[in-house]
C-alpha cells in the first residue's frame, strides 16, 4: 500500500516536473509585459462589441486601460473590423449550400519612443445555409460573430502577451 502511494506522488511530482519544464500553461494564462499594464485603448468604435471584448479581456490581466492623454502610455489603436462572406459549395439547384465568414481586424500597438508594431487577426469559419430555415440561420450567424469577436480579443491580447520589450 504505502508503494503505491509512493509512485503515485513520484509520479504526479515527476509529472508536474516536466509539464513546468517544457513551459506549458494553461490556456489563457499568460502575464502581459509590465510596459502595458496601463495601456489607452483607441478605435473608430469605442463602444463596439470588438473593443467592449478587448477592454474586459484586458481587465482579466490587470491591464488599466486609461482615458488620459498621457503621452508616455502605451496605445491600442483597433482598427474597423471585416467581416467577409463567401461561397463554399452549392446545393445542385444553384442555391448556396455552404458559406465561408473571414472576420480580420487590424490593431496597432505604439510603445513610447518606439515605432508602432501592425498585427492582424484573421479568422475563417464556415457555416451551413438552409433556405428553408432562413431566421434560425439569421440568428445562428450572429452568434458565430459574437464568438468570432471574443476569439478575436483573446488572440489579440495573447499577441501582446507575446511582445518583448526594448
Amino acid at each position: 500500500m504505502m508503494n503505491k502511494t509512493l509512485l503515485s506522488v513520484l509520479s504526479a511530482l515527476l509529472l508536474s516536473l516536466v509539464l513546468s519544464s517544457c513551459g506549458f500553461r494553461l490556456k489563457g494564462d499568460y502575464q502581459l509585459p509590465p510596459s502595458l499594464l496601463t495601456l489607452k485603448l483607441q478605435s473608430p468604435d469605442n463602444y463596439g462589441e470588438l473593443s467592449r471584448l478587448v477592454k474586459s479581456k484586458l481587465a482579466r490581466y490587470q491591464v488599466t486601460v486609461a482615458d488620459s492623454t498621457d503621452t508616455d502610455l502605451p496605445i491600442l489603436f483597433l482598427s474597423k473590423d471585416k467581416l467577409e462572406r463567401g461561397t463554399l459549395s452549392l446545393f445542385s439547384t444553384g442555391q448556396v449550400a455552404e458559406y465561408e465568414l473571414t472576420y480580420s481586424v487590424d490593431y496597432l500597438l505604439t510603445l513610447p519612443n518606439q515605432e508602432p508594431q501592425r498585427f492582424n487577426v484573421t479568422i475563417r469559419r464556415d457555416y451551413l445555409d438552409d433556405p428553408q430555415s432562413a431566421q434560425a440561420k439569421s440568428r445562428e450567424r450572429a452568434q458565430l460573430l459574437r464568438e468570432i469577436r471574443a476569439e478575436a480579443a483573446q488572440i489579440i491580447v495573447y499577441q501582446l502577451s507575446q511582445i518583448k520589450p526594448k
